[in-house]
């Protein structure tokens, strides 16, 4: 990869390690997974926890987005007051929070996750508004959710729900999350036709016995991003397709031209016996997700060079082989070593997207070449009680 010269013009009012998004990339991945669904059928519900922000929430509104997936009851709140109506919370039910829930079911279409039958009757017990409930299948990322072959408790299940007041059965879902862990696009496909294959044999099974209308969703970005075979699927809930980060780069789910976040990451030592700098950038904000690379070692994020509109590609051979909580420890080649120097700004593209964005709690646009108003997130507008 092409290494470029630092630019130390670029990016002059960051003083602190920031998180930058370029907006012209992030809403071309949205019209990009916007069409996607188009194509194949499908109605998109995008997962919101990877921006957790009511403005980029604004940028798929602009696309005809409707329906949104979130990760838990505050963020469902946050993103309720912003408008959205219906709203789907992809976490098992948390009962000890019926106060909330029923808040928000009496304000928008509120669908929550059944992983476990014994939920039902606890939820039920204090429900005051209709309720949405998928029951959460699991196709072999043995996280949460009822097994796909466990055809008499998954009906079991959307029984006890049928029965249950203010409960109605929504469908099945599931989360092939074993896709992140893919070696490339083939593994990819090979995972994502197996996770659509198992979800339809479940809702085929439940077809049988129940009868009845009811839809199938299913979500993960690499899936989302590069499957061919949707049949029996009825919506897609990707989330990090909206930044992707370099973990879905290595996956083959994106290129680099297609990452819309980077980590501004301050120098604060240079060591050239080492061929290493530190730059403050640590757990803290980047999270400790690392990608393993038979050569480099754990890599904890790419070295890119800030521009005045964006950023440079990443650097060959120049990656954040360490973190602490503040520090980030940095193998540089020998041409960036020979010019950086403390108090430059580096460009850390995330392994995790999602984490990061989570920790940092704001966005700085960089793509007009100037400090602007931060993008805020839902860490970084507010706190609040229903």
């Amino acid at each position: 990869m092409k290494e470029t010269q630092i630019d130390r013009n670029a990016w002059p009012w960051i003083f602190q390690p920031s998180l930058m998004v370029h907006r012209p990339t992030v809403k071309e991945n949205i019209r990009w997974m916007v069409r996607r669904a188009e194509q194949l059928g499908l109605k998109l519900r995008p997962h919101f926890k990877t921006h957790q922000s009511r403005e980029i929430g604004d940028w798929f509104r602009a696309e005809g987005v409707d329906r949104i997936t979130v990760s838990s009851i505050e963020m469902a709140r946050y993103f309720a007051d912003g408008g959205w109506n219906d709203i789907t919370i992809a976490l098992p039910i948390n009962v000890r929070a019926i106060a909330e829930i029923n808040a928000l079911a009496r304000q928008l279409r509120l669908g929550v996750l059944i992983s476990d039958r014994s939920a039902i009757p606890l939820l039920a017990a204090g429900l005051e508004a209709p309720v949405q409930a998928w029951v959460e299948i699991d196709t072999g990322d043995g996280r949460s959710g009822i097994g796909w072959d466990w055809t008499e408790e998954i009906a079991a299940t959307a029984a006890a729900i049928d029965a249950a007041p203010k409960m109605t059965f929504a469908g099945l879902l599931g989360h092939a999350g074993y896709t992140y862990r893919s070696h490339g696009q083939a593994d990819v496909h090979v995972a994502h036709s197996r996770d659509i294959a198992q979800l339809r044999h479940a809702a085929a099974q439940l077809r049988a016995s129940r009868g009845g209308a009811f839809l199938v969703s299913t979500g993960d970005t690499p899936g989302c991003s590069l499957g061919a075979d949707f049949a029996g699927a009825d919506e897609i809930r990707p989330g990090n397709f909206v930044f992707y980060d370099i973990q879905q780069q290595q996956i083959g789910s994106c290129d680099f031209k297609q990452i819309g976040v980077a980590l501004a990451a301050p120098v604060i030592a240079v060591y050239p016996e080492r061929s290493e700098v530190i730059v403050h950038a640590g757990g803290v904000h980047l999270s400790k997700d690392f990608l393993p690379d038979p050569v480099h070692g754990n890599i904890y994020g790419r070295i890119a060079l800030p521009t005045q509109f964006g950023w440079s590609a990443p650097l060959e051979g120049c990656n954040l082989r360490s973190i602490s909580q503040e520090h980030g420890i940095a193998v540089v080649s020998s041409s960036l070593l020979a010019q950086v120097r403390v108090g430059d700004i580096l460009a850390v593209l995330p392994v995790h997207s999602c984490m990061t964005a989570d920790l940092m709690g704001a966005l700085h646009p960089v793509d007009l070449g100037a400090a602007v108003s931060p993008i805020l997130m839902l860490k970084g507008e507010r706190t609040f009680s229903i």
